[in-house]
């Protein structure tokens, strides 16, 4: 005769079985597996007879993540504490399976005694997670980056002089700044058309961008047609240099330019600045200094650039050549 306490049982066996979640139960003192659900071969291939000790599951975690899984489940387990654990367990043909060990740890008058928990599937939710990182790192490599010609924003400058910034400031180096405006811009659209004017700002971008030889250095657009040129780690004749080399590589690219009354063809003013940081100082004080620079080339005729401090600036007929 079936007692009541037989058919409850093997009612709880039938609804533990019918479920996805894989139960098991671990007698702690001995490390013998005293169950494991049957889904355990559907999921992973293993037959529930295979798993004898607890060796056996820690033989079946990938190696990557072996040690710091068995290690968390033996403290845990120790000190009596309820825990979960997320790995790639091993399938009988070779594969990896990503599940999750969620862990119930009974006690008797203190001491462990045994572990019960559920293995779930969570392979699925891990490729979405995997898909999410995907597109979240897109977004935000996106984010820093301008639409139009594919160089840094304005956003990824103000990131990156910061960091330059600090570490110029903590090792006393010199931190230079150059800032491009393509001159009598405006007057192009207004004669070519934008999807011209457009087409322009990518050439010039292309242009400046390949100029560049040190990882360090960072060219972004700022806005419009103006752009900047950040270059950690160098002095006043170095930036004028990098400045000057610019300007004529933009000038050989020969982008005709039949409303400007600088040159037939497209050009850009530029400003330069260098300073060595201070505790006095901030990095708004280097654009600025290099954003007057620029304003005294507009105002020396354009098509040339200007150093905030005692030098000549390159004149309109010599920058023309």
């Amino acid at each position: 005769m079936t007692t009541i306490s037989e058919d409850k049982d093997g009612l709880y066996k039938t609804l533990l079985e019918s479920t996805k979640a894989i139960p098991w139960k671990l007698n702690w003192v001995t490390k013998e597996f005293e169950y494991i659900g049957p889904q355990i071969e559907s999921l992973l291939g293993w037959t529930q007879h295979s798993w004898a000790t607890a060796q056996d599951w820690i033989d079946r975690i990938h190696p990557d993540e072996r040690e710091q899984t068995a290690n968390l489940c033996i403290s845990q387990s120790d000190f009596g504490v309820d825990h979960e654990a997320d790995y790639r367990a091993l399938t009988a043909d070779g594969g990896y399976v990503w599940v999750r060990d969620v862990v119930h740890v009974i006690r008797e008058n203190g001491v462990t005694t045994a572990l019960v928990g559920f293995i779930f599937d969570i392979s699925e939710r891990k490729k979405m997670e995997d898909v999410l990182l995907r597109l979240n790192k897109q977004l935000e490599s996106l984010s820093f980056h301008d639409s139009l010609t594919g160089i840094a924003n304005r956003r990824m400058y103000d990131r990156a002089l910061q960091v330059a910034w600090t570490r110029a400031q903590r090792n006393q180096d010199p931190i230079s700044l150059v800032i491009f405006d393509i001159d009598q811009f405006k007057q192009y659209n207004d004669h070519y058309g934008h999807a011209a004017g457009d087409k322009c700002i990518i050439e010039v971008a292309d242009t400046l961008n390949n100029s560049i030889i040190r990882t360090t250095d960072l060219l972004a657009r700022y806005g419009g047609e103006e752009f900047v040129l950040l270059l950690a780690n160098t002095g006043k004749n170095e930036a004028i240099d990098m400045a000057e080399t610019c300007r004529r590589l933009i000038v050989n690219k020969r982008i005709p330019h039949a409303s400007s009354t600088v040159s037939d063809f497209i050009t850009v003013s530029a400003g330069v600045c260098t300073i060595i940081p201070t505790d006095h100082s901030d990095p708004i004080s280097l654009f600025e200094a290099a954003d007057k620079m620029l304003y005294a080339a507009k105002q020396k005729g354009r098509n040339c650039i200007e150093y905030a401090g005692p030098r000549l600036s390159v004149s309109n007929k010599q920058a023309s050549t």
